[in-house]
């Protein structure tokens, strides 16, 4: 009888998770994935048929948090800075869904690759004084043939020539770009007026039928939610297919607690978890396997290592998300906003090195700035919108007038934030959750340059949306700077930052002492371990991080698989 269950343990069934499962078991391997949260996705029974438990309900969405967590049973904490005390905030702090698909689930999948520069931040652009900023220890030109497997696996839709800064590629996107936002196509002009470069969004949205799966239908709910028809691949895909190889066992209501290892601590055996299905005491169960995969995500993966001293002194520190900039068009008109994906145009300008961010960043004292990509996109559904008006006379006629859902339209910057040492995930001292283990803690200030690049972008997407006809624009950040009363009571997106891009907590390098896991993901204390999700990013970049974090779980896992069980 074998002494193990599986040859891979895989922790977390988000894009990192499900790549690193479908490679696997493609393979041969055996393979048991073990997911948190609860399944609304797949059948586990053959043939692993879409649920169609997803329906365009913000009240199961955002109100009884359909994809969980629930942050009164699994509430995370945040503060600005150590000077804070021991919190500020206890709740919803960047809450991705915990159910079977991750993070992808809620997703409007957008899928950019990052660029060459990306890679080797300080060799390109040189140190920036108090922030960590390092080469990634592997180039673009070792990630491209796993961008370009991703991209096929997941079915993104596409035009390769579309954007004149992305970087080389070896294929093509295998499916056409889907239908533009009509709002999208304005706010494109007015950007190309102003001397930018839209392009139209590269997603992870069936355009057309494919892979059994029908084309999106457009109906508007697509960011924050699940999609109905399952017209979103990424992770349905992966999961449905290393499900149906028959090597593959998915079991959701699985909360890893314990890395299982072996006498000398340098090998694990397995992982040990709550079985959360069992009611009221869930019991303790152990899977025994060769490898440990981790993808639990930036926030979640650290906080396992951390309970168990796992990973060194690193763990948790180097925390980064997007520096988010919100600019906002109030127009005379229906935008249309309620309809299409969420967002269908980018443009990258305020990412690329030019004449104008030199000189942003010398009158700043700054070596360099870089802002992020920047979404062209609607704003509210009916019922989150009738949250920001509050109560009293006012509120009929201001949904009737609709400022803010079918009279909007915002440019979301996803800045580059700088990795600071200061910036971390730990363990909370003494808010734990529903079942005793601490929660995690996030200590986080943005650095400098984040509101340098945030406060250049501001004016200028406002006038680009005033010349796309919208009769006022104001900007705004998350997380907000200033008096932190005023935000808690008047600024929905509360105090903490509302970006779900998490990465960088167990950052990948060469050398043990100044990273947590190697160039091919591996703990560098507990080499059978691997880290497939975007903890082990060393920058954030300024693009979406979900197709990369899939690329580099591709890799990881092509690298596993060559070294054999």
């Amino acid at each position: 009888m074998s002494d193990v269950d599986c040859d891979a343990v895989v922790v977390g069934s988000g894009p990192g998770g499900a790549t690193a499962a479908e490679v696997l078991t493609a393979a041969g391997w055996s393979v048991i994935v073990l997911e948190k949260g609860r399944n609304h996705l797949l059948s586990l029974e053959a043939p692993h048929e879409p649920l169609r438990h997803f329906a365009n309900d913000e009240i199961a969405a955002h109100r009884r948090f359909l994809l969980g967590p629930d942050p009164l049973l699994e509430p995370r904490t945040y503060r600005r800075t150590e000077a804070d005390g021991e919190r500020l905030a206890v709740g919803n702090v960047n809450n991705l869904p915990s159910t079977v698909g991750g993070g992808g689930i809620h997703a409007d999948a957008k899928l950019p690759r990052f660029l060459e520069e990306d890679f080797r931040l300080r060799s390109t652009r040189g140190p920036v004084e108090g922030a960590s900023v390092e080469d990634w220890p592997l180039a673009y030109d070792d990630l491209e043939p796993h961008y370009t497997a991703v991209e096929q696996l997941f079915g993104v839709a596409g035009d390769a020539e579309a954007n004149p800064f992305a970087a080389w590629r070896s294929a093509p996107y295998p499916l056409p770009p889907g239908d533009d936002m009509p709002m999208a196509v304005v706010t494109s002009e007015a950007a190309e007026r102003a001397g930018f470069h839209p392009y139209r969004a590269p997603t992870g949205i069936n355009s057309i039928a494919a892979d059994g799966r029908p084309a999106c239908t457009d109906c508007g709910y697509c960011g924050g939610y699940g999609c109905p028809v399952q017209a979103k691949s990424d992770p349905i895909a992966a999961l449905q297919r290393a499900l149906r190889t028959g090597r593959c066992d998915l079991r959701p209501e699985s909360y890893v607690t314990e890395i299982v290892r072996d006498a000398s601590g340098r090998r694990a055996t397995g992982v040990r978890y709550l079985d959360l299905r069992e009611h009221p005491e869930p019991s303790v169960r152990e899977v025994r396997a060769h490898h440990v995969v981790l993808a639990a995500g930036a926030f979640e993966t650290p906080r396992l290592l951390l309970r168990q001293g796992l990973g060194g002194d690193l763990v948790g520190r180097y925390l980064t998300y997007h520096y988010q900039t919100f600019t906002v068009g109030i127009f005379g008109r229906d935008t249309g906003g309620e309809r299409g994906r969420s967002v269908t145009h980018l443009h990258d300008d305020l990412l690329i090195d030019g004449p104008e961010l030199r000189a942003v960043a010398r009158e700043a004292g700054l070596p360099w700035v870089r802002g992020g990509v920047v979404e062209h996109g609607a704003g509210h559904m009916p019922v989150e919108e009738s949250t920001t008006y509050g109560p009293g006379e006012h509120h009929l006629p201001s949904m009737r007038d609709s400022a803010l859902r079918r009279r909007f339209w915002v440019f979301t910057m996803q800045g580059e934030d700088l990795p600071q040492a200061a910036n971390r995930i730990d363990l909370d001292p003494s808010v734990t959750d529903a079942w005793g283990l601490p929660a995690g803690r996030v200590t986080y200030a943005p650095h400098r340059h984040e509101l340098v690049a945030s406060a250049h972008a501001g004016p200028v997407h406002e006038a680009i949306l005033r010349d796309a006809g919208a009769q006022a624009a104001f900007t705004a950040t998350s997380p907000p700077q200033g008096d932190l009363d005023l935000h808690a009571t008047a600024n929905p997106l509360g105090i903490a930052p509302a970006s779900k891009h998490v990465m960088g907590t167990a950052r990948m390098g060469a050398d043990p002492t100044t990273s947590v896991v190697s160039p091919e993901q591996r703990l560098w204390d507990c080499d059978n371990v691997l880290v497939c999700d975007s903890s082990v990013f060393v920058t954030s970049t300024g693009y979406n991080p979900t197709l990369t974090l899939a690329a580099l779980a591709h890799r990881a896992s092509t690298l596993l698989v060559g070294g054999g069980r």
